[in-house]
């Protein structure tokens, strides 16, 4: 009988041909959390030749059935293009639905299509909202935390208290969500703060760091 830990334990260990074997039954009994990573694998060719077609196709199977992340890594092809046709407007339905049950990633990945416009009609508080959720889970416990949390929206958050982004400009809240960043270690939150402590520098870093935002 096919085991899902045993696959998961399998997968995480590198062993594809054992995750394989447990993971494809339970998938195509319709399993989501083995069609989830059924759908990892293919993604990223472990064990099988990389299809982005197929990777997309499990993980539809997974959303439709209400799995979190599954919903988040279909709308990031959808964002992406990648095994579908890149559709903004999928992509932001799919991180709405992972968003709403509290997926780090769909968070912040929603957070960044009100900031760019894509998919949605650009709104920077819609974006702040996103980008706060996300900069505050946890995600290795699942908890609400002020510490942890996905560091790119931390940055994204320091980002926009800089410019005045759908909040009033706070340069201080700038500088405590890009700390929270950098002590995760996020390269680019580092470098606004080896900008040094005048504003001007660390204007300077941040504006580097929003050119290239995630």
């Amino acid at each position: 009988m096919a085991d899902l830990q045993k696959g998961r334990e399998a997968l995480s260990a590198g062993d594809y041909e054992t995750a394989l074997r447990e993971l494809r039954p339970l998938a195509e009994q319709g399993h989501a959390e083995a069609q989830m990573f059924l759908g990892l694998m293919y993604a990223n060719g472990d064990g099988v030749d990389q299809d982005f077609e197929q990777a997309a196709h499990w993980w539809r199977k997974a959303a439709e059935q209400g799995h979190a992340h599954a919903q988040f890594n279909l709308g990031a092809r959808y964002r992406l293009g990648e095994g579908v046709a890149q559709d903004y407007s999928q992509a932001v339905e799919w991180y709405c639905k992972a968003a709403e049950q509290g997926d780090a990633d769909a968070q912040h990945s929603l957070g960044l299509m009100y900031h760019h416009g894509e998919g949605v009609p650009q709104d920077y508080a819609q974006a702040l909202q996103w980008y706060r959720k996300a900069a505050m889970v946890d995600k290795h416990r699942n908890l609400i935390s002020t510490i942890q949390g996905n560091a790119s929206s931390q940055l994204n958050l320091g980002i926009m208290y800089a410019a005045g982004q759908g909040v009033e400009q706070n340069n201080e809240q700038a500088l405590k969500w890009i700390r929270k960043a950098a002590e995760q270690g996020l390269a680019e939150a580092q470098q606004c703060l080896r900008m040094g402590p005048d504003s001007g520098p660390l204007e300077k870093g941040i504006a580097a760091a929003s050119r290239g935002k995630t």
